[in-house]
This record gives structure tokens, C-alpha cells and sequence, in this order.
């Protein structure tokens, strides 16, 4: 994603015409809540639905978020299109509440990769707990990489 010379309110709506286009981002109810080159916060409401067997969210959900903000957060540093090439998530406690969110940084970028880092909130009574941190890379897509250039099985 570019900046460029957009406003920081067109940057943000940008960016949510990418997440409109994840589907699966779309089927969790994610929300971009602010963007800015090399930062983004990431939110959603945790239903029943992405909750497991105990009661709070299921690690899927939790690893999801972080891997999203830390996508758009290299993506927005590099200002180019990305993918993660890995990330580390650490579970420091049950994420309960009725949000969470993912706050995610750039922390170093060249012209390929970016390694960003990212933590994760569980909100209750507008009182948020971390409940995980995660480190990625992210990789700069190469040009004219598409879906379509993917072969079978990738």
C-alpha cells in the first residue's frame, strides 16, 4: 500500500478496501481501525463463534489478527504489495473480553522485507490485557505476482 500524498483519512479508508477484498477477514468480522506507513491497529468482536471450548478466544483468532497487523504494517513501511513470509506468536495469557486488538509496527524495512512486530489485546469494560505478542517477516510480493501466477497445490 501507498501513501503517497493521500490524506491519512484516505490511507485509512484504502486500507479498508483491502480488507473488504480478504474474504476470510470479512467472515471474522475484522475492522481496520487506524493505518499510517509502517503502523496499523487491527480489531474485531469476539463472538461465540471464535471463542473455543473454554470460553475465550481460540488461538486461530488471536494468530489471525497478529499475522494481519503485521502484514499491513510491513506493507504500509515498504509501500508495496506483501505477503508474510513467517511470524512467532507467544500466548501470554487467555484473551477474554469482548474485543481484542492488534497494535503492529514496523521495526526495520528495506526494499524486500520487513520485520515487524505486534501486540495483541483482549478488551473487557474498556479495559484491555496483552494476551499475545508476535514478530514477522514480511516479503515484498514480486512484480506481477498474482493468484493466477500461483501453480497447483501452492
Amino acid at each position: 500500500m501507498r501513501s503517497g500524498t493521500a490524506s491519512p483519512e484516505a490511507f485509512l479508508e484504502l486500507g479498508r478496501q483491502v480488507l473488504a477484498n480478504q474474504p476470510f477477514s470479512v467472515l471474522l468480522g475484522a475492522e481496520l481501525l487506524s493505518l499510517s506507513p509502517g503502523r496499523c491497529e487491527l480489531g474485531l468482536a469476539l463472538t461465540p463463534q471464535l471463542r473455543q471450548q473454554h470460553g475465550f478466544a481460540h488461538g486461530g483468532v488471536v494468530s489471525y489478527l497478529a499475522d494481519n497487523a503485521l502484514t499491513y504494517a510491513g506493507g504500509t513501511a515498504m509501500q508495496v504489495p506483501v505477503v508474510t513470509s513467517e511470524f512467532k506468536v507467544n500466548y501470554l495469557r487467555p484473551a477474554v473480553g469482548e474485543r481484542l486488538v492488534a497494535r503492529a509496527e514496523a521495526v526495520h524495512h528495506g526494499k524486500s522485507q520487513a520485520v515487524c512486530r505486534c501486540e495483541v489485546y483482549a478488551v473487557q469494560g474498556g479495559q484491555e490485557k496483552l494476551c499475545a505478542v508476535a514478530q514477522g517477516t514480511i516479503a515484498a510480493l514480486p512484480a506481477g505476482a498474482s493468484q493466477a501466477d500461483a501453480a497447483p497445490g501452492d
